[in-house]
């Protein structure tokens, strides 16, 4: 069984299509149906089966596919360690959202120029789906990901994930507002995940509420800013300032928690620089 085969049906059983499968592993549609093909062969087991224009993984396809994910990482950590004594150096592609760059990532690089001046980060600004979509891509070897304790995100096998540090939010609202009188006020919400906006819909139905979500913004200086304007009430980390105008109110049944992750794909922490830097976000 060849590895370059069974990466075919990872893909395969990720992406869905053979046509998308062959176009992010630059090869034709034809070859990718060859080389699955002699995979079956070789298996002994029907791998895909016709599913109107497209094909889909045969119940024998899923359980190899999954196996797949196990072994590719296997070959993958085996070929990092052929050298484990090397020192770190090389470009570290990562991919984080703001609080996580500012609060972990640029503390860890200060201790990379003065200890380790042969790693040299590469920074992505990007919410976690985007993230996540680049790690498959190879586009980045490290993402900085979050959620919450009310919106949990349930990783996939594809990835090694580790737990960095979580911090409470609270409710922000206009200064002098009480917390009873908040929940049937505008909300404010992510623009670019949904996240908080699950946590919103859920505190607000716990409170007998259902949110009215009318704006949408990114930048949490813009969520304090419309705050002040009177648009609405958002969420907000707890122990972090505020401008004079907004006040961040606890949230105690439930509490709200925001929890940092470091995601790699699986096998690749092997490599010194991706190692270096996990153990420096960590520590």
């Amino acid at each position: 069984m060849e590895t370059r085969r069974l990466r075919l049906l990872v893909e395969l059983a990720r992406l869905g299509s053979m046509r998308e499968v062959a176009e992010a592993m630059e090869l034709t549609t034809s070859t990718v149906s060859q080389q699955l093909a002699i995979l079956a062969r070789d298996t002994g087991a029907t791998l895909v089966e016709p599913d109107g224009r497209r094909v889909r993984l045969t119940p024998a396809g899923r359980r190899l596919a999954a196996h797949g994910v196990t072994i590719l990482a296997a070959v993958e950590a085996a070929r990092l360690d052929l050298d484990p004594a090397a020192s770190p150096a090389g470009d570290l592609r990562v991919a984080g959202f703001a609080t996580a760059i500012r609060r972990t990532l640029l503390p860890a690089q200060a201790r990379l120029a003065r200890d380790h001046p042969g790693v040299r980060l590469l920074i992505h600004e990007h919410e976690p789906f985007e993230a996540f979509a680049l790690l498959d891509s190879d586009d980045v070897d490290l993402a900085l990901t979050y959620d919450y304790n009310l919106a949990p995100v349930a990783f996939p096998d594809r990835y090694e994930t580790r737990p960095l540090w979580t911090v409470p939010w609270g409710l922000a609202v206009p200064a002098g507002t009480a917390l009873a009188d908040a929940w049937g006020r505008d909300w404010i919400v992510n623009s670019r995940n949904t996240a908080d906006e699950e946590v919103a819909r859920t505190l607000a139905a716990l409170n007998g509420f259902t949110p009215r979500i009318v704006h949408r913004c990114d930048s949490l200086d813009l969520v304090q800013d419309l705050i002040v304007a009177g648009l609405g009430v958002g969420l907000l980390p707890a122990a972090e300032s505020v401008v004079p105008g907004v006040e961040v109110l606890p949230l105690r049944a439930p509490v709200v928690e925001l929890r940092a992750y470091a995601v790699s794909r699986r096998g690749r922490t092997a490599w010194p620089p991706l190692a270096l830097v996990i153990g420096l976000l960590r520590s």
